[in-house]
C-alpha cells in the first residue's frame, strides 16, 4: 500500500534556523559585554567610594598584619565614619616618610594590567605610596610614654596594649620616651610592631613633624582578605580606649 502522507521539506528552514542561531549567539554576546561592563563600572564606582585592596610591604604592624597580607579598607573613613583611636589606617605619605627607592622596572604590558586591574580594585598598584599604622591620638590628644610600666597613656590614662610586639614582655612599648600634643586636624599614628616602625615618633624632621593630616587619610582597613590562612576581621580594640576621656580643648 503506497504511503501518500506528504512529508515537509526542511531543506527551506535550514537558513532560517541558521540565522537565528547566529543571531541568538551574537545577543548572548552583546548581553555578555553589558554584563561585563556593568561589573567593571560597578567594582570602579566600590573601588572609588567604598572599599579598596591594598598589600602590606613591610613588617611595621606585626603580629596584627604580616608582610604581602592583604587588606580592604573602608574608605568612608573618615568622611562618613569618624576615625576612633585603636583604628589600623592607611594613609597617603605626609611627605618624607617612605624613602625615595625606585622601583624596579616593569614591562610595559604588565603596568598597563596593573593599572588596568588597579582601577577595579583587583590590585594595589600605588600600595607603595601610602602607610598603614594604629591610630593612637586624635587632634587635641596628649600622648605620652613611657611611665614606670613602661606604659603609653593617652590623656593622662595609661594603656594596657595586648596588639604591641616587644623585644621582651617587660620591655616598654615604646624604645624612645615622647610626650606630644596633637595638633588640630592631625593624627599620632604607631606601629604595633614598636620596635620596627618608622612611625610618628621617627617623622618628627618631616614636614608634618610626625603628625599624619586627617586630609591624607584613605580610609580604616577592617579584614584581612589574603591569604585565606590570614583571614581575619581587624580588631581596633575599643576596650583599650574607652577610659580615655576626651582632650579639655576639643
Amino acid at each position: 500500500m503506497t504511503d501518500n502522507t506528504l512529508s515537509v521539506d526542511d531543506t527551506s528552514t535550514r537558513p532560517r534556523r541558521t540565522q537565528q542561531r547566529k543571531r541568538g549567539a551574537l545577543y548572548f554576546l552583546r548581553d555578555l559585554l553589558v554584563i561585563f561592563v556593568v561589573a567593571l563600572l560597578v567594582s570602579f564606582l566600590v573601588k572609588t567610594f567604598l572599599i579598596r585592596s591594598f598589600y602590606i610591604p613591610s613588617g611595621s604592624m606585626q603580629n596584627t598584619l604580616q608582610i604581602d597580607d592583604r587588606i580592604i579598607v573602608n574608605q568612608l573613613v573618615p568622611e562618613v565614619v569618624p576615625l576612633s583611636r585603636g583604628d589600623v589606617i592607611v594613609f597617603r605619605d605626609p611627605g618624607g616618610w617612605l624613602e625615595g627607592t625606585p622601583e624596579p622596572a616593569q614591562p610595559a604590558i604588565v603596568e598597563a594590567i596593573d593599572w588596568t586591574l588597579g582601577l577595579v580594585g583587583l590590585t594595589s598598584p600605588d600600595s607603595d605610596e601610602h602607610l598603614i599604622k594604629r591610630l593612637i591620638g586624635l587632634p587635641g590628644d596628649h600622648v605620652v610614654c613611657c611611665n614606670t610600666l613602661g606604659q603609653l597613656s593617652v590623656n593622662g590614662v595609661p594603656l594596657d596594649e595586648p596588639y604591641v610586639v616587644k623585644p621582651d614582655p617587660s620591655s616598654p612599648v615604646s624604645a624612645d620616651d615622647f610626650d606630644v600634643v596633637v595638633p588640630a586636624d592631625s593624627l599620632w599614628v604607631m606601629g604595633d610592631n614598636r620596635y620596627n616602625s618608622k612611625d610618628s615618633r621617627y617623622n618628627t624632621e618631616t614636614p608634618g613633624g610626625g603628625y599624619v593630616p586627617v586630609d591624607d587619610v584613605v580610609g580604616r582597613a577592617f579584614v584581612v582578605s589574603w591569604p585565606l590562612a590570614h583571614w581575619s576581621w581587624l580588631d581596633d580594640y575599643p576596650d583599650v580606649f574607652d577610659a580615655v576621656p576626651e582632650p579639655a580643648d576639643r
